[in-house]
């Protein structure tokens, strides 16, 4: 079997297929029509696929014949690309809503199927897909969906297709450790709402409902408190202030209250507060409960920006982001930058690292946590002065199994860090004649009649006049082209 993708088949022929096509990449697709529906579809397309070799490894005259159909469709935001056979049917799903403009999938495709589109425009308000593919030339590999960092697309297969596990994606997890509580911190603070938390112990009303007329005295210590939650999620006499996070101060609240008409100084928040912070004076009617509770995380919707990581006071999440790198501005590219007005960086990027400096001592237009990053490259594509820098220098990735195809992948990984995607070699040899170099025979300039060049000039010369008059240019734009050549012939004649 070939190293290469069976993409290099050409197009409207019999291929006679050896296996390549349940690999990388399937037959090549049809070109494109419109039925009735709207729905992009491509004229049916015949490949011939050999019985199995003999012993002496012959061919069988006898081959089946698979024919190719492939459509898109559009539902809502998601452009729906399939390819159809007897064998399989496989479907890209890309939203276009979802994806960021980072362009990995368009750097990596080895056939050159997807082309980005105006990413900064995008970025700064335009409704459009920052992706498009070319139908024709893709090959459904499925390189775009299982490297795309935020989930823009998603790939599914029926039939006798390859295992999923002979084709690597990111090595990339936020798992949540045996020190989570859990509390609040990490649901609120995640810019992509992945975080889920439920709590599961019961609520102060629950085991010891609100006692009329109790007397005491409740004191939250704001240097032990870490805003976790816990106590407002426990008793409503807690009153959690939500706040926007920013890359400066990620923390999802900023003041805790309490509602004294609400308390009964019942001292079961100063028992399940795990920091301390809460002293009660007061009656104890029962035992506090234990904090329990899970924490869910959408691996769909996570980018693994590490917010959550940065706002865990217990050290409870456990994280790897797809790829490593380095961040950096380039300062002469930033002398025409407007924060305030474009912003297509911070539109684009799915961490949300991106600010503006409020300290008036702080020269920076322009400033980034970089803790946060992905190293996606989204906001280096939105940047139309070219003044953001990224920098890779590893992408974390599964095993890439012995496979037809291992060669183009981990060329499409290495092109991630290196920039340079080889692709597919398509080059075809051919001997071309070479042409003997011709003595220079000098070139002869037309001659210029200096007669019909005076009458020329003398002819503009006496327009000049009307042309340069206000009033007959008035009557040349408003009037009828009658009244303006009269005009104009007066003016001349004067």
């Amino acid at each position: 079997m070939s190293e290469k993708y069976p993409e290099e088949c050409s197009e409207q022929e019999t291929h006679v297929c050896g296996g390549c096509c349940c690999g990388a990449g399937e037959n090549e697709e049809p070109e494109k029509g419109e039925n009735e529906a709207g729905k992009l579809e491509s004229e049916e397309f015949e490949f011939e696929e050999p019985a199995e070799a003999g012993p002496e490894g012959s061919e069988s005259e006898n081959q089946e014949k698979i024919t190719v159909t492939t459509s898109m469709d559009l539902q809502g935001t998601h452009f729906l690309y399939t390819q159809a056979t007897e064998k399989s049917l496989k479907t890209l799903d890309y939203d276009y809503k979802r994806c960021n403009g980072c362009g990995i999938c368009v750097e990596i495709c080895p056939t050159k199927a997807l082309e980005l589109g105006p990413v900064h425009e995008i970025a700064t308000g335009l409704d459009a897909p920052a992706v498009m593919m070319d139908l024709e030339k893709c090959t459904f590999c499925r390189m775009c969906s299982n490297l795309c960092p935020v989930h823009a697309i998603s790939f599914e297969a029926v039939g006798e297709v390859p295992d999923e596990k002979q084709y690597p994606k990111y090595d990339t997890y936020v798992n949540i450790n045996e020190k989570c509580l859990p509390c609040a911190l990490c649901e609120g603070a995640c810019p992509q709402d992945a975080i889920e938390v439920e709590f599961t112990f019961p609520k102060k009303e629950e085991i010891a409902p609100f006692k009329e007329g109790a007397e005491g005295e409740i004191e939250i210590d704001t240097d032990k408190c870490n805003f976790c939650g816990i106590c407002a999620r426990f008793c409503d006499a807690f009153i959690l202030l939500e706040r926007e996070p920013t890359p400066e101060n990620p923390v999802p609240f900023e003041q805790i209250l309490v509602d004294t008409d609400k308390c009964d100084y019942c001292v079961l928040c100063q028992d399940i507060c795990p920091e301390e912070a809460i002293k009660v004076k007061g009656e104890r009617p029962c035992e506090a409960p234990k904090v329990e509770g899970k924490v869910k995380v959408d691996e769909l919707k996570c980018t693994q920006c590490a917010r959550c990581k940065a706002v865990c006071p217990y050290e409870a999440v456990d994280l790897q982001k797809p790829m490593e790198g380095k961040l950096s501005l380039i300062e002469l590219n930033l002398k025409e930058c407007d924060p305030q007005g474009c912003r297509g960086c911070f539109n684009v990027c799915p961490s949300e690292l991106w600010y503006v400096p409020t300290d008036p001592e702080d020269p920076r237009k322009i400033a980034f946590a970089e803790d946060f990053c992905m190293y996606c490259g989204a906001c280096v594509k939105a940047c139309h002065l070219a003044a953001i820098k990224i920098e890779r220098t590893d992408v974390h990735h599964t095993e890439i199994p012995d496979t037809p195809w291992a060669t183009q992948w981990k060329d499409a990984i290495e092109s991630l860090k290196t920039g340079v995607r080889k692709g597919v070699d398509r080059a075809v040899f051919r001997e071309t004649e070479t042409l003997k170099a011709q003595k220079f025979m000098g070139i002869e300039f037309p001659c210029t009649d200096e007669e019909t060049l005076a009458a020329v000039q003398a002819k503009i010369n006496s327009l000049m006049p009307a042309l340069k008059s206000a009033k007959v240019r008035k009557l040349w734009e408003t009037d009828s082209p009658e009244n303006a050549a009269a005009a104009v012939k007066k003016k001349i004649e004067s």
